[in-house]
């Protein structure tokens, strides 16, 4: 086994096992029969798959306690079992107990530790106890579970003729069928080389009817010139009242792979290829099918790629097929949509090699803006027109590059939603998380950083936010509370949304405790918005109780430090009794940027150009009328501003060389004003992150190379706009703020 071959297979058990985490948490949604045994099926085969791919490494841990769910999922599949909340939560603990068995294996650990042990156990033994409750022994479970995962490994049953499973209805003698005279007729085809009566159906005394059918039966036959329809035809009076199962022998896997390879290249799906081959008789694919929710007779095999090995899965399981057919027609399959299509391939890309990627990239930009500047200054139109193609082709393998990084933040949406079911069950709550904007793409640096603050923010939502289902019905609200999550574009920022219908924050509890705690002195006036961003100070709090879910003061701070170390900012907007919206702004990548640059005094600053509204000379007919404060009129609109050159501590004498121009920036809703002494256009910008030395250094959030090896700050926008608007609020009335 090699370290690759190894880490692959970690990779694709992740990736199952978040697959088999949003199946479960489906289950909960699922309002009908028809979702639920969907459901159902995509689990089975998702551990099914890992079960297999375990084996191929020898990891048996993983395979018998996976061997385990796939036995209860079974069971369910055949409707002898209900799905219920607590088995989906022991389906949710089973996945998360798997994760940690792949995660013990990677680590080169053969054996589980105590602790591993222990739990590994406690499942296995309440999984046991759904699938045999109290009919079998401990010894006999055991017994039990080993003959399946041998029959299982092998693909089905060993024959070496004919095996027929057979299970009565419990109505077939009320009907007047005599189950021993179909047993009989199969001696007239082939010779009966054994029977085998299962009698596991036979419920307690008590319950016995007489008229009732209860048993089983397991049929070795030898009839080497016999077919499946003709052994299905022996039963055809009790075809619909009976479970029958048909494995050939193994002399006969051959031949169905010969026909199947001569079968003519014409799409046709997986069942329809087992039963054109003779593996799979009419009725068995019928049942199969039924058993799979009746697949849609609209889906084509190329179009559903998922879809069409759960028929193969299910027809090897209840073993009326062997596994090397269905690999051959699976094989003849895919072979046919090849030629019919290219469908679009995806590879695994190391993380660091795209990091190397983007700051190769990133040197490469700053490369060419330096070559831009020399080309510049001489006069040779060749080489001009040579430099404007190759800052072409730089642009377009620069958002190559970063469109590599960028993923739909859906994925990780997804997690939230067994948090928000497990968290409100232990509140004996009612909640439902609705997401909308799931396809919006970000930069996975920033997906992977802002994964824990979402979380904080919508545990809050749920047991801060969403009252009892008795204070909604009191409130004239419905029983079920409702937690939103959305993601959308706006201004070349992506906005995420957490969004309750619960209670709303209450101003006055929030006055009170930071008065209690002293985070802000007595008569001190705050603003709506100041009132509400108390929330994320370091040991506030307004929960009555420590739970171990709040109470403690501590994670709104840190959502609010890590927020704003990803250059983004968090709004709230709130009204009691109503519900509350959490807004947080992120740039689309934390990398390269298009930047717009600007001059103040000697030096140069660049702000990222999707925030730029306009740029507009200052003179002195707009501050005519506002006694040369802070603010113009903008066409009617209030605008306030501010000097950059006061605020970075540039020289007025270099600054005032050249003719004010006041940049409009826009961020979060709001407009804000720069004044800068020269525009000099737009700047593709590599953002180099500043050293710890630099951490508290307000409104800056980062810097850059230019061209001419100078190095230009980065404006934190969201920073500057609220001190300008802060300070604008000082000088005039809040309405006159345009926001």
């Amino acid at each position: 086994m090699t370290d690759d071959s190894f880490q692959i297979f970690a990779d694709e058990c992740e990736d199952l096992l978040a697959v088999a985490e949003q199946a479960l948490i489906h289950l909960d949604e699922v309002d009908s029969a028809v979702g639920v045994v969907d459901a159902i099926n995509n689990l089975f085969r998702t551990f099914h798959t890992i079960k297999g791919a375990a084996g191929l490494f020898g990891l048996n841990s993983i395979v018998a306690f996976t061997h385990s769910v796939e036995s209860v999922l079974g069971k369910i599949r055949e409707g002898n079992l209900d799905i219920d909340e607590k088995l989906v939560s022991l389906f949710l603990l089973s996945r998360d107990h798997l994760e940690a068995l792949v995660a013990n294996s990677i680590k080169g650990n053969t054996d589980l530790d105590a602790s591993l042990q222990g739990v590994d156990d406690q499942l296995s033994e309440k999984l046991n106890r759904y699938l045999y409750g109290m009919l079998l022994s401990d010894a006999e479970i055991n017994t039990e579970v080993m003959t399946n995962a041998v029959e299982r490994e092998n693909g089905g049953v060993e024959n070496e003729g004919w095996h027929i499973s057979l299970r009565f209805g419990v109505n077939v003698l009320k009907n007047g069928m005599d189950p021993i005279s179909f047993i009989g007729y199969l001696g007239k085809i082939g010779e009966i080389k054994n029977v085998a009566l299962i009698d596991d159906a036979i419920p307690q005394w008590s319950d016995f009817d007489a008229e009732n059918c209860y048993l089983g039966f397991e049929i070795k036959l030898d009839a080497p010139n016999a077919t499946k329809e003709e052994l299905e035809e022996v039963f055809e009076f009790v075809i619909d009242d009976c479970k029958i199962n048909i494995l050939p022998p193994f002399s006969h896997i051959d031949d169905y792979i010969n026909m199947i390879n001569a079968l003519p290249e014409e799409d046709m799906r997986l069942g329809e290829i087992l039963v054109a081959c003779g593996a799979l008789t009419s009725q068995e694919k019928d049942n199969i099918l039924n058993t799979q929710d009746h697949i849609s007779d609209e889906i084509t095999a190329g179009g559903e790629l998922d879809s069409v090995p759960l028929l193969g899965v299910v027809a090897v399981d209840n073993k009326v097929v062997e596994q090397d057919v269905v690999d051959a027609a699976v094989k003849k399959q895919k072979k046919v949509k090849q030629q019919r299509d290219n469908e679009q391939q995806t590879i695994r890309v190391n993380a660091l090699k795209l990091e190397n990627l983007v700051d190769l990239v990133g040197e490469l930009v700053i490369g060419s803006a330096n070559s831009q500047l020399h080309a510049s200054k001489v006069e040779n139109p060749e080489l001009k027109e040579a430099m404007g193609n190759l800052l072409r082709l730089v642009e377009e393998v620069r958002d190559t590059a970063l469109s590599l990084r960028m993923v739909q933040i859906g994925e990780t949406f997804n997690r939230y939603k067994r948090v928000v079911r497990e968290v409100s069950r232990e509140l004996g709550k009612e909640i439902d998380l609705v997401i909308s904007g799931a396809e919006t793409e970000l930069d996975k640096t920033i997906i992977e950083k802002i994964g824990d603050p979402l979380m904080h923010l919508i545990r809050n939502a749920v047991d801060h936010g969403i009252e009892s289902p008795e204070a909604r019905l009191e409130a004239g609200k419905p029983a079920k509370g409702t937690v939103s999550l959305d993601a959308f574009h706006e201004s070349g920022s992506i906005v995420i949304q957490i969004k309750d219908d619960g209670g709303g924050l209450s101003k006055e509890k929030i006055l009170k405790k930071a008065l209690e705690k002293g985070i802000v002195p007595e008569n001190h006036q705050l603003t709506e918005q100041e009132v509400y961003r108390l929330i994320f100070e370091a040991g506030f709090s307004t929960a009555d109780t420590v739970s171990n879910l709040s109470g403690r003061g501590v994670g709104m701070d840190v959502v609010r430090q890590n927020i704003e170390s990803l250059r983004g900012q968090v709004d709230i907007e709130s009204e009691e009794g109503v519900g509350s919206t959490m807004s947080i702004r992120l740039p689309l990548t934390l990398a390269i940027i298009d930047g717009f640059q600007m001059r103040v005094g000697d030096d140069q600053y660049i702000v990222p150009l999707d925030l730029v509204e306009e740029c507009i000379e200052l003179d002195s007919t707009l501050q005519s009328e506002n006694d040369g404060g802070n603010y113009i009129n903008l066409r009617g609109e209030i605008l306030p501003f501010i000097q950059l050159s006061e605020v970075f501590g540039t020289s007025l004498e270099k600054s005032k060389k050249h003719r004010d121009n006041i940049v409009v920036v826009q961020f979060a809703g709001k407009k804000a004003g720069f004044v800068v002494d020269e525009l000099l256009g737009e700047h593709q910008t590599v953002i180099k992150p500043l050293g710890k030395i630099f951490q508290n250094l307000k409104g800056i959030s980062g810097a850059t190379i230019l061209g001419s090896g100078e190095v230009a700050m980065i404006i934190d926008v969201p920073e500057m706009v609220n001190r300008v608007i802060n300070i604008g609020q000082n000088q005039f009335s809040t309405s006159a703020v345009i926001h």
